[in-house]
């Protein structure tokens, strides 16, 4: 049984040669879809101007939708031999593919009266040939379609009011994940793996299209595995070809998430086998693991806990004290407009009671990555309320900082993963209150960490993966001796894995079954 590295390729039917032309099928097939169209407008044109089309134009046109739509079937059957596509949905594509170039060629015949020649009355079936031609075409795209980006690719922003009519079934909500308050008390799976397999790999592994017969949209599928067996070693990352795939050379055809995907971050590589070489429990929490120096600044970045006990939470606190209390957590503030916040939640974000008695609320959006700058000017209705605030991996620049600062008790902030630079970080002087900010995968350097020297109360930042020097992070330390700075060391463990991981795969083609 070979690994998943070489997952397509096992799941094919046909040689080398038959998937390399297939793979010139969403090529070709968009020519019978001109040459059909333009066809039917032609007649149309025709019909209810009674303009002069020559005939001969119009043979030409549906000669070649004919002879396309028949190239398009031979290089649509070699590019199925690829597998991993959803078998009903295939079958339907396929037949209506062929229904088109079997209507094009009776309408081209009748066209050019080859057919009336040896069939009277031939000439009445022009139309309706032309007519199911372009009904079959249209029924294939959709087909199509689904096969390439699954079923609801059309129908997935449709308004509720045209659903109704068209008798499409009401939109699926998009699956959400409980945000992350407390690391340490964290689901390692549903909180932290299952969010990354669904961002990166559950588009082309899931219940309509499964890959390779490789699910990953739940937690029995993981375990499953594909049609060649795990994908994962219980306790060895290294081992596991889920892994593997994924630190394969962008370039190199069995890479995953494929070339042109958007491809998972070291972090999320990191995550994953953090959570294999650890049994890869499906029902623990962090605080049940062990957590090691190298994953512990990727997993404080997720949450809005600025620490994560080595044990995995299981100890006390150095002192067997718990930390003070930040006095900006006690501090009373009006109570929110509920339309306001029913606002921010039609955005997308949550909007969390922090604390209720205070009426002090937690923002994130961690279900709605697409936040931008033109959106974060909502969160200046809350000025006051928000205590924490969680926009990693969203849209935001530094545009957005400039309303980020004028949220005045803003205690906790998390900028990982966005477009923040140094000129962002000059507007952080004003948050008089603010201790704890996580600057994780930004493009920050040393310049801008001199703008954070005034900010007397921060207690941590996160720098991991940003551009700041070690040079800058001590100059930092000595210009603020309380400070915690997390820089992370995981660098050097992701280039080991990848040297493993490519060395392994250029040991030989396993053999096909």
């Amino acid at each position: 049984m070979h690994e998943l590295i070489l997952l397509q390729a096992n799941s094919s039917s046909g040689p080398d040669w038959v998937l390399f032309l297939g793979h010139f099928h969403p090529l070709i097939v968009h020519l019978p879809i001109g040459f059909l169209l333009i066809a039917g407008l032609l007649e149309i044109d025709r019909l209810t101007r009674r303009n002069s089309v020559s005939p001969h134009t119009i043979t030409l046109i549906l000669f070649w939708s004919a002879v396309s739509a028949t190239m398009a079937c031979v290089f649509g059957y070699m590019l199925s031999l690829g597998g991993g596509y959803e078998v009903e949905t295939l079958n339907d594509h396929m037949w209506q593919g062929i229904g088109v170039a079997v209507f094009a060629w009776i309408a081209w015949s009748v066209k050019s009266e080859n057919l009336g020649r040896i069939v009277p009355f031939a000439q009445l079936l022009y139309l309706p040939t032309l007519g199911v031609s372009l009904l079959l075409l249209l029924a294939a795209g959709h087909q199509g379609g689904n096969l390439t980006h699954g079923s609801d690719y059309l129908t997935q922003y449709m308004p509720a009011s045209i659903r109704t009519l068209a008798g499409v079934p009401p939109k699926q909500k998009a699956v959400k994940f409980e945000p992350i308050t407390e690391v340490n008390q964290a689901m390692v799976y549903q909180q932290i793996v299952n969010p990354i397999l669904h961002s990166r790999c559950v588009q082309c592994h899931n219940a309509e299209k499964s890959k390779a017969g490789l699910r990953l949209d739940t937690p029995e599928m993981i375990k499953k595995g594909s049609e060649d067996g795990p994908v994962f070693v219980s306790g060895k990352s290294k081992n596991s070809d889920l892994i593997k795939v994924c630190l394969l050379p962008e370039e190199d055809d069995h890479h995953m998430p494929p070339r042109g995907k958007t491809q998972l971050k070291e972090s999320d590589i990191a995550l994953l086998s953090w959570w294999i070489n650890q049994g890869a429990p499906f029902n623990k929490k962090v605080a049940d693991l062990s957590v090691t120096d190298a994953i512990r600044p990727m997993l404080a970045s997720l949450g809005n806990s600025g620490s994560v006990n080595a044990d995995g939470g299981k100890a006390a606190a150095a002192n067997g004290l718990p930390a003070p209390e930040s006095p900006v957590l006690t501090m009373k503030v009006p109570a929110a407009d509920p339309k306001i916040i029913d606002e921010l939640k039609k955005s997308g974000l949550l909007v969390l009671p922090l604390s209720k008695e205070q009426n002090q609320l937690e923002i994130s959006a961690v279900n709605a990555l697409t936040f931008n700058d033109t959106q974060a000017a909502t969160l200046l209705e809350l000025s006051t309320q928000i205590v924490w605030l969680k926009l990693g991996n969203t849209q935001i620049s530094d545009a957005t900082m400039i309303q980020i600062a004028k949220l005045k008790n803003l205690q906790k902030l998390h900028l990982e993963e966005t477009k923040i630079t140094d000129a962002g970080l000059k507007q952080l002087k004003a948050l008089a209150h603010l201790e704890y900010l996580n600057l994780y995968g930004t493009a920050v350097t040393d310049v801008g960490l001199t703008e954070l020297t005034g900010m007397k109360n921060l207690k941590t930042v996160y720098l991991w993966q940003t551009k700041v020097t070690e040079s800058g992070i001590e100059n930092l330390k000595k210009a603020m001796p309380g400070l915690e700075v997390i820089g992370g060391i995981s660098e050097q463990t992701i280039a080991e894995l990848a040297k493993v991981a490519s060395a392994e795969s250029k040991a030989g083609e396993p053999k096909k079954k």
